[in-house]
């Protein structure tokens, strides 16, 4: 078992890599996806054509169904309020319950996502970016991966930079996020 994981500055990028898994026959039960609440919310503003946000998350290109027609509200520590679906919020809240911190940092690096791209992606993730996770076999890691790398994400190693020009160090789930949604847009624009 194989798992690949990408974060996606766009919201409805990241909803289209979901969809284009399950086109492929990836099962949604291998698919996680999560989001944070605030750029959802600003998704369904701007008229994504992907749509977004928890409670209008059903629909995807006009149609529900799939992974993203269980999205759900919740909030994940040094995070906040997430649009999520999948076997990764599950262990990322299991984390939390089970008093490890950082419920999300701890459920990537336990995926066997590098700490260093952990940290970052979890930073990723509370300044607006949506991530994309995939549990596949030995068979579909190709095709899981030209999928999600026929869309445009992040690079961890040039983001870890970009963020420590600011004086981040490492993602800490016990400080509160400072992102709120004119913020995120802010940071939208900025890297853009």
């Amino acid at each position: 078992m194989h798992t690949l994981t990408k974060v996606y500055e766009d919201h409805g990028v990241a909803r289209q890599v979901v969809a284009e898994l399950e086109t492929a026959g990836i099962p949604s039960s291998s698919i996680s996806i999560v989001a944070n609440k605030g750029v959802n919310n600003q998704n369904d503003d701007e008229g994504s054509t992907a749509g977004g946000g928890a409670e209008a998350g059903l629909m995807i290109g006009g149609t529900a169904g799939g992974l993203l027609a269980g999205l759900g509200a919740m909030t994940i520590p040094g995070i906040g309020q997430v649009a999520a679906a999948g076997w990764l919020v599950t262990m990322a809240l299991g984390a939390f319950a089970g008093g490890v911190t950082g419920g999300i940092l701890g459920a990537l690096i336990d995926a066997n996502v590098p700490e260093e791209h952990a940290h970052v992606y979890s930073e990723a993730l509370r300044r607006g970016a949506s991530l994309v996770s995939v549990r596949v076999e030995d068979k579909d890691v190709e095709l899981a991966r030209a999928i999600m790398d026929r869309h445009t994400s992040i690079d961890p190693v040039r983001k870890r930079e970009e963020y420590r020009k600011s004086g981040w160090k490492h993602f800490d789930p016990a400080v509160s996020s400072d992102y709120v949604p004119e913020g995120l847009e802010v940071e939208r624009m900025r890297r853009a």
